[in-house]
């Protein structure tokens, strides 16, 4: 009898053994480690804190914010996906780290990772000074076709959506000099500082800013004038510039995450996206209005602005 007993025993914990960890761990058991690739202040680190504490209530464990700044986004996406695959860390991922696909050799590859949802997409400005002596956009093209590389862009990153727009207007005969910045705060008082002549940003990342009058917007990279805010903004297509490349910002995850984990933080995510709070805060960012799209779309979305900026960046190669 005590042999059969121990026989048992010994039985139920080798199945015990065999059953695989997650099976037996509820998920999230403990905090779900949130990622931002760029310093704190700008317009990524405001959606990760503006999620962070939405996705507290879904997950019902914390989500800390870490920034992790450097390379376009690639220091932080690095660390993301040295992590276990087991969804316990999430990291943004915006146009600009999805340029790097096109125009470097990231360590990285669109497989490597798998997006929870588009959380934010909104076109780009160039900005200046509130007392920056150029006027117009007129202004700024005359100086730059006047004295070559003089006027200097506060850009996130070489090889970024900002690089590539910077490049193709030196295709135009505008020529530029980025100066990268990692952390958005030191971008702002690049130019606020007269570090710097102009700004590339998104109007929502400096809102602040602009309704204290400290800066405003002499270029918008859209088809069209879009915001009301900025009726007297010239488009980058009024100015017979043909390149657009609107800034989004995703929220993703290291492949290979099990489905049901992985189908936790999607619905997670999406909640997030419905809620009025968050709706406050795409009205607050200046993004559109139907910014959201859901996991189960996201991956396409992702892979139609991958081939637009691969074949934007080719372009560039033969100018």
């Amino acid at each position: 009898m005590r042999k059969a007993m121990i026989g048992k025993i010994v039985l139920i914990a080798a199945l015990a053994a065999a059953w695989p960890a997650s099976a037996q761990e509820r998920y999230p058991s403990r905090p779900v480690e949130f990622i931002v690739p760029w310093g704190p202040g700008g317009g990524a680190d405001q959606l990760a804190r503006k999620m962070s504490r939405l996705l507290e209530g879904e997950l019902k464990v914390s989500v800390p914010v870490l920034n992790v700044p450097g390379a376009t986004g690639g220091t932080g996406m690095t660390k993301m996906l040295a992590a276990s695959a087991d969804g316990y860390s999430i990291s943004v991922y915006i146009a600009d780290t999805h340029a790097l696909l096109a125009t470097s050799n990231p360590r990285w590859k669109p497989d490597d990772f798998v997006p929870l949802g588009i959380m934010i997409r909104q076109p780009s400005a160039l900005f200046v000074k509130a007392d920056s002596p150029y006027k117009t956009w007129t202004d700024v093209a005359r100086a730059a076709k006047a004295s070559p590389g003089k006027l200097k862009v506060a850009i996130l990153g070489f090889g970024s959506v900002d690089d590539m727009a910077l490049k193709y207007m030196e295709g135009k005969g505008l020529k530029f000099t980025g100066v990268p910045y990692a952390k958005p705060g030191e971008r702002y008082i690049a130019i606020l500082g007269g570090h710097a002549d102009l700004l590339y940003e998104q109007p929502g990342d400096v809102r602040s800013f602009l309704d204290s009058n400290q800066m405003r917007a002499i270029l918008m990279f859209n088809q069209e004038r879009v915001y009301p805010e900025f009726a007297n903004v010239i488009s980058s297509k009024e100015a017979g510039l043909e390149i657009y490349l609107p800034q989004f910002r995703s929220v993703v995850v290291r492949a290979g995450v099990e489905p049901q984990r992985l189908k936790l933080l999607a619905d997670a995510v999406a909640k997030v996206a419905a809620d009025p709070e968050y709706y406050a805060f795409l009205k607050e960012s200046l993004a559109l209005r139907d910014s959201f799209i859901p996991a189960a779309n996201a991956k396409q979305f992702l892979d139609g602005e991958l081939a637009v900026m691969r074949k934007f960046a080719d372009q560039l190669k033969k100018q």
